[in-house]
């Protein structure tokens, strides 16, 4: 496909006007000014139309599109422990896949193509994620009470299955980390084997991490003083790439470690409103020079996959706590919603418009009234958009969404199959 007289963010998204990006496979072959004299099929005129790097949600529970709506008005123990956990209880495989692929779909309506997971029925995600034709970084989300090791668990077979059967799969749109769901859900004698696992593996990790701040307090009381950061990093959990959900009451102290571990913040804005968790300390993290990333949560508390939502309500929440009306640009939070995303699942060759980089692009119809007139592309994304703007979706090359049509997903199909999951779950509670 050739995208033709179209306006393109170059890398530090200032907007490019009139420009041509040819697409070979599944990459980027050519973005230039002028017309190529080389014949890439079929052409996508962009006149009024904006390309961007596809979005990359760094913080999903992809299945939790079952729970939409389900639990309001609660803090996070209570709405875990009283609706959460019960109704995940119930859930099977083919839950899993059902919810996963409805994620998927509603991922793809708003310009997300990769989506960094955790979850479990490793075979349910995975499944939905190779028929949509998405990205995915998966995980089967470990917890443990008591003082088994970690080969005596189930979810030992778990994991090691899905690294075996998963890992690389899809020419690698498909990857499976390991996830040690949060310090309070399981025991250090766990952590420590999770983190020897991941280094044997080779994955990424994927963790939950100061998303409150009673998570945050009684950390330090069960862990000698320690921060969760602190924690994790003694177990040997950040020794590997690994994405850290929330990170809302990270310390100075702890972003040190997260920097020097070269992990990843993966910053949830509209979860951690909506459940009272708090606003994470922003300006300290760019600083420090962190690799941020951008992420919903899952739907449960957030209650939806689109990220411009999210890059709206990052940006005026932080202006909110600075006191600061300049803070944060829409280039900032352009880049964490695009390549600090993709460089935390280890995709390094995704996230911009450049030459040879992967093909996962997305297309927003600048015509709409709330778009015009345009005196700055990133501030109009970031202010005026809507996630319905997204007009096509690209990953690897394969067009997977385009102008209301769905090219890999029955949608009505995804929608019956989730309410019939939910209403059978529901009779069983």
């Amino acid at each position: 496909m050739l995208f033709s007289n179209i306006t393109i963010f170059d890398e530090n998204f200032n907007a490019l006007h009139n420009m041509y990006v040819g697409i070979k496979d599944d990459k980027i072959s050519y973005v230039g000014p002028a017309e190529p004299k080389e014949d890439f099929g079929s052409v996508y005129n962009g006149c009024g139309k904006l390309l961007m790097p596809a979005f990359c949600n760094a913080h999903s529970h992809s299945a939790m599109t079952l729970l939409r709506g389900y639990g309001e008005n609660m803090n996070l123990q209570d709405w875990l422990n009283k609706l959460v956990f019960p109704f995940e209880a119930k859930m099977g495989e083919k839950d899993v896949y059902a919810g996963t692929l409805l994620a998927m779909a509603e991922s793809i309506r708003f310009g997300v193509v990769s989506s960094t997971d955790m979850y479990y029925y490793p075979d349910g995600v995975g499944r939905a994620a190779a028929e949509s034709g998405a990205k995915i970084n998966m995980s089967n989300s470990v917890l443990c009470f008591d003082d088994s090791n970690l080969k005596d668990i189930p979810a030992y077979k778990i994991i090691t299955d899905s690294v075996r059967d998963w890992q690389g799969a899809e020419n690698g749109r498909i990857k499976v980390d390991l996830s040690v769901h949060a310090e309070y859900t399981s025991t250090e004698k766990i952590v420590r084997q999770m983190a020897e696992l991941a280094k044997e593996l080779g994955t990424n990790m994927h963790v939950h991490a100061n998303e409150t701040r009673l998570e945050t307090e009684e950390c330090l009381q069960r862990r000698n003083g320690r921060t969760v950061i602190e924690y994790f990093a003694d177990c040997g959990i950040l020794d590997v790439p690994t994405t850290l959900g929330h990170c809302v009451w990270a310390t100075h102290s702890d972003m040190d470690i997260i920097k020097e571990k070269g992990a990843t913040a993966a910053l949830n804005p509209i979860s951690n409103l909506k459940l009272s968790s708090g606003i994470v300390d922003l300006p300290a993290m760019l600083e420090k020079g962190l690799n941020i990333a951008l992420g919903t949560d899952g739907v449960s508390s957030n209650n939806c996959l689109n990220m411009l939502e999210d890059a709206k309500i990052l940006a005026l929440s932080q202006k909110v706590n600075t006191m600061d009306p300049a803070f944060l640009s829409p280039a900032q939070i352009l880049r964490m919603m695009t390549r600090g995303g993709f460089v935390s699942q280890g995709r390094t060759d995704s996230g911009l418009i450049k030459e040879g980089f992967k093909a996962d692009l997305t297309v927003l119809d600048m015509n709409a009234p709330h778009l015009q007139p345009v005196h700055n592309h990133a501030n109009n994304v970031i202010y005026s958009a809507n996630g319905s703007d997204i007009c096509l979706t690209m990953c690897d090359g394969k067009v997977l969404y385009k102008d209301g049509e769905y090219l890999t997903i029955d949608i009505e199909k995804a929608i019956a199959d989730v309410n019939s999951c939910k209403e059978r779950i529901l009779k069983e509670l």
